[in-house]
């Protein structure tokens, strides 16, 4: 009976030619979740204003996108259009999007999480909605959404590996590659494992660092 072994010289010699891929990994990540960040904070806002046609707008979007798998709406951008965007791009559209919903949901809950009182304090100042979001309760919602925005950030990641199915030259897909040459998909999987463990060790030690930071600057 044949059993699979790990060649761990293989492996060795093979992280060059994944860490290249490095590049794509991080950039797509890094990207994708400042604009869902951004489209996040957007959803949260539009989510308050007192129109039925926006709130509804709003929940259709959060709905959709955080039911559709990441592989589908990736093949749909990069495959199901008119014209064929650039992979990368579809890839950072696509997660950008997928981010965005769950982004949203994080801020929602944590804007709830801040204390009515702040509002009624705002306003009792003068301050108008807009100017109350932005300074006084968004600083604050930050600071309740880091632990779930790390674990968001880290399924972004994780989940830039789904680009290499639309050929991106990731971490990922060299793993296949090299996998496709030497037959040992076993050793070149574990490694990518690995690879992709010790990225998300450092987004957790970058959640702590940010905790400490807003528990100094807010006690």
């Amino acid at each position: 009976m044949y059993l699979p072994t790990i060649d761990l010289a293989l492996m060795v010699d093979s992280i060059p030619f994944l860490l290249s891929g490095l590049g794509y990994t991080l950039g797509i990540s890094l990207i994708a979740f400042v604009f869902g960040n951004i489209l996040g904070v957007l959803l949260t806002v539009l989510g308050f204003v007192p129109l039925r046609a926006v709130k509804l707008f709003v929940r259709l979007y959060l709905s959709f996108l955080r039911g559709t798998p990441a592989l589908v709406l990736l093949f749909l951008l990069y495959f199901g259009l008119p014209y064929q965007l650039n992979a990368v791009v579809a890839a950072i559209i696509c997660f950008s999007l997928t981010s965005s919903a769950f982004i949203g949901e994080i801020y929602r809950g944590s804007i709830a999480g801040v204390n009515a009182g702040q509002w009624d304090a705002a306003y009792a100042l003068g301050n108008r909605f807009f100017p109350t979001m932005r300074y006084i309760i968004l600083p604050q919602a930050v600071r309740i959404s880091i632990p779930a925005l790390s674990n968001v950030a880290m399924d972004l990641l994780k989940g830039t590996s789904l680009a290499a199915m639309i050929t991106v030259p990731d971490i990922f897909q060299k793993a296949k590659i090299i996998g496709g040459r030497t037959f040992d998909y076993l050793s070149m999987y574990i490694l990518v494992a690995l690879i992709y463990w010790l990225l998300c060790i450092g987004i957790g030690r970058l959640q702590h660092q940010l905790e400490r930071y807003f528990q100094q600057k807010y006690r």
